[in-house]
């Protein structure tokens, strides 16, 4: 192929224009919804296994699906430390440590994708801005003095979580996982959804208007556990990198970035925001200009990012079902004991 004429600039995008068309959000997409639909079915099975013990066994029994546990992110840091403290693999609430290590392995790889590409909560919060622009045409963004201190928020309550559970022994968090509270803390945890009380309603309510308002407002400012795949992704290995040679500076990366990074200025984008989305190279209209990358010289294409995603995380499950460690072992005669009265239970 020749080179550009004389004078290139913008308007002559479609000189550069894809030879194949961008297919990134199609597989991005459809991990999410498939992550999604597991996480809807997890729900609803672990809501029919909860009314088995609160009937009393007069409903069918429905047996416990340890992936609710990623629900459970203290447990998981609890669980974490346990295991560095002790070398000792928990008994009680396990699957937390499994679904931990691959959400930080996922996000470490593939930069913080974990939020864009698995996190049902983000895929939701994705779908309330996306909302937000049908209605609006346009989202807001928040002022640039107002953005910086407001992220802080996520990392604040991050720090707030790292001290509790970093401040307990390994006895004492054994002490806590295998209390009553801390037996039933996935059924504490659903309840709060079931029998919603009316602050925490107004709360829910006013994050999704703000969602729909504000592009990620939950994601961006006030998530934790968000903020420790971030800092975990800071030493990725795959990264969002711009060939400048290529690049015909139209803007559209920075743009369509949901972060607001300014990827049209950067050869290589390292920051905690960024959730490897790939909606920057989505638009980009340059050949070659943007793409996700090992180094600066090994391109990674979507289909290889939601594959290996896809291996990393049922490798780990796979490693812990197989290896026995992945349901925790309760005996009956404690859920018929415990479920039925988990309203009554305070924290230890």
């Amino acid at each position: 192929m020749e080179g550009p004429p004389l004078g290139f600039t913008t308007s002559h995008q479609q000189w550069l224009r894809r030879i194949e068309p961008d297919r990134s959000q199609r597989f991005r997409h459809t991990c999410q919804i498939l992550f999604l639909l597991l996480n809807l079915w997890i729900g609803y099975e672990f809501y029919s296994f909860v009314r088995y013990y609160e009937t009393q066994g007069q409903t069918p029994f429905v047996a416990r699906p340890a992936g609710v546990e990623g629900w459970l992110p203290i447990a998981a840091l609890m669980n974490l430390k346990y295991f560095l403290l002790t070398g000792l693999l928990p008994k009680i609430h396990s699957a937390t440590l499994f679904l931990l290590v691959a959400f930080l392995t996922v996000s470490w790889i593939w930069t913080k994708s974990f939020c864009s590409w698995l996190c049902p909560v983000g895929t939701v919060s994705e779908g309330l801005w996306k909302l937000g622009r049908t209605i609006w045409k346009k989202s807001p963004r928040v002022p640039h003095w107002c953005d910086i201190p407001l992220r802080g928020l996520k990392y604040l309550l991050l720090g707030l979580f790292l001290y509790a559970v970093g401040s307990m022994s390994a006895a004492a968090i054994a002490a806590f996982l295998e209390s009553p509270y801390g037996l039933v803390a996935d059924v504490k945890m659903l309840n709060f959804f079931r029998y919603l009380s009316g602050t925490a309603a107004v709360v829910i309510a006013a994050l999704a208007l703000l969602s729909i308002v504000i592009q990620n407002f939950w994601c961006r400012y006030l998530c934790p556990y968000g903020a420790l795949m971030g800092l975990i992704a800071l030493s990725g290995l795959a990264k969002i990198t711009r060939e400048p040679e290529a690049c015909i500076d139209c803007g559209k990366c920075a743009k369509a970035c949901p972060a607001w990074l300014p990827v049209d200025k950067r050869l290589t984008v390292l920051s905690a925001e960024c959730t490897s989305c790939l909606e920057c190279v989505a638009v980009c209209p340059a050949q070659g200009a943007l793409q996700m990358s090992v180094g600066s010289k090994t391109p990674v294409p979507a289909w290889a990012i939601s594959l290996g995603i896809a291996a990393v995380f049922l490798g780990i499950v796979g490693y812990a079902k197989m290896s026995g460690y992945w349901d925790t072992e309760i005996p009956e005669s404690v859920y018929f004991h415990l479920i039925p009265r988990a309203h009554e239970l305070g924290h230890p």
